[in-house]
């Protein structure tokens, strides 16, 4: 009797500290969450006062201030502090301009561009044309960074050829697809200048980069052996990509997917040079109509006068992209990341 209450108690043991140590990490998360919140509302009420008085420049300080605090309160030493500054530097660079332009809308100005047909047509153009191009370079961009990653004579001069986009001015990237696939180039058949498939032509070209490099690194990051392993196991080298390398890159593809298609959101150049005016079919209205890419259209709208008519619908373009995005990293990356927060 005394042995199995003695096994009773040490089985039971673990189980209670494993509860323990849930419940303590818990609520070690629960703190840091509430404290991540603090600093943000203490951000956001010493922004809007500064703002209110006019002195916005002197909340950078303050920003500053705060990260270099952060890194001191973290006990890293004195390292830690100047990491949080000098990277607070960034993220001000970064930051300030998107707030001071959210902060800066006239609100009855963006109610009216939210229901606006002609910017409805253009957020449908802007989103549909630039996923177009994002998995053009994902079904074609995958194959190749395997083979990039696996090695083979001359990759070095594709590698070159693939980053080639990343250097060359966005207006000349336009012309190189102009010169390449449209009138008397490689297809004269296919009409490029201002329609769909030159304008995803445009944006896979500046994006592709994004998507093979991604892929390529993540390629290179798999165990060898995992590969061996499947092909001793009988599995040639279509069903070892399929079963093995791929499953364990697929992330990464959907990551460089995700920056292709905000890359292609975000150019100008090459568009404005191929398809300044899309003629396409806009499923909402049943028929075929003329519109303009995003960067397009609030450029036009700039170059008109209306600078606050131009804010706000960069304004809602930029709510929709970062929802989008949020979208397609939760679909992801939610699960794993939700899993991982449940782990002691």
């Amino acid at each position: 009797m005394t042995s199995g209450t003695d096994d009773e108690m040490s089985t039971g043991s673990p189980a209670a500290g494993s509860t323990g140590g849930t419940t303590v990490d818990s609520a070690g998360r629960l703190g840091r969450g509430s404290a991540v919140l603090a600093f943000v509302v203490v951000q956001a009420v010493v922004f809007a006062l500064a703002y209110s008085a006019g002195r916005t420049g002197l909340y950078a300080f303050f920003a500053l201030g705060s990260a270099a605090t952060v890194g001191y309160l973290s006990h890293r030493g004195w390292f830690a502090v100047a990491a949080a500054s000098l990277g607070a530097v960034l993220l001000i660079a970064v930051g300030l301009p998107m707030v001071m332009f959210v902060a800066r809308q006239e609100p009855g100005l963006v109610i009216e561009t939210v229901l606006d047909p002609e910017v409805h047509r253009m957020l449908y153009l802007s989103v549909y044309g630039p996923l177009l191009a994002a998995l053009f370079t994902v079904v074609f961009g995958v194959p190749l960074a395997y083979l990039l990653a696996e090695g083979f004579p001359g990759d070095t001069l594709v590698e070159s050829l693939v980053d080639l986009p990343l250097v060359v001015p966005h207006s000349v990237a336009g012309l190189l697809v102009l010169f390449g696939f449209g009138a008397g180039g490689a297809f004269p058949e296919v009409r490029m200048l201002g329609t769909m498939t030159g304008l995803v032509l445009a944006m896979a070209f500046v994006s592709a980069p994004f998507t093979v490099n991604v892929v390529r690194e993540a390629f290179e990051t798999i165990d060898v052996r995992l590969e061996y392993a499947a092909r001793i196991h009988g599995a040639n080298r279509f069903e070892t990509f399929r079963r093995v390398i791929f499953p364990l890159s697929a992330r990464s593809a959907v990551t460089g997917g995700v920056l292709a298609w905000a890359r292609a959101v975000s150019e100008f150049g090459a568009v404005a040079v191929v398809a300044y005016n899309v003629d396409f079919f806009y499923p909402f209205a049943g028929e075929r109509i003329t519109g303009q890419h995003a960067p397009v259209f609030i450029f036009n709208t700039y170059r008109a006068g209306s600078l606050a008519e131009s804010r706000a619908v960069g304004l809602v373009l930029l709510v929709v992209s970062v929802l989008i995005f949020l979208l397609v990293r939760w679909l992801a990356y939610g699960e794993d990341h939700t899993a991982a927060s449940a782990m002691p």
